[in-house]
């Protein structure tokens, strides 16, 4: 396991702003809470459904995942064969950062269906 990166802040806000910031590292952390997954599936669950982008450069989604590995979000998992086999899981971290990331979800749902204000920003319902 990674060793995670402490965070040099008196602030317990702005660290866990600045752990989680980033375009796609709530949803990964989301994708991963029902099991282990590898990188294209991870990829495939960010590109799914119109609030999806159309693309995701690999650089952009290696730097996502090893910024979670090095905060102790998510582990890496290398089966060291040919071809490569990594697969991606929540730490206990990570699994306790889950409810946070629902309560979110939740949030968003109520307040963001209103008067159609998700449409406008462009957020699909799930």
């Amino acid at each position: 396991m990674a060793k995670a990166k402490t965070l040099a802040c008196g602030c317990p806000v702005a660290a866990f702003q600045k752990m989680i910031s980033g375009k796609y590292k709530l949803r990964i952390v989301w994708d991963l809470k029902d099991g282990p997954l590898r990188y294209g599936e991870i990829r495939t669950g960010l590109l799914r459904g119109s609030a999806g982008s159309a693309e995701i450069a690999p650089r952009v989604l290696s730097r996502e995942l090893k910024a979670l590995t090095e905060s102790g979000l998510i582990d890496r998992k290398d089966f060291g064969v040919v071809p490569p086999k990594v697969e991606y899981h929540l730490t206990r971290k990570g699994k306790s950062f889950v409810p946070v990331i629902s309560a979110i979800r939740n949030w968003g749902t109520r307040h963001l269906a209103e008067a159609g204000s998700g449409e406008r920003l462009g957020i699909a319902a799930e």
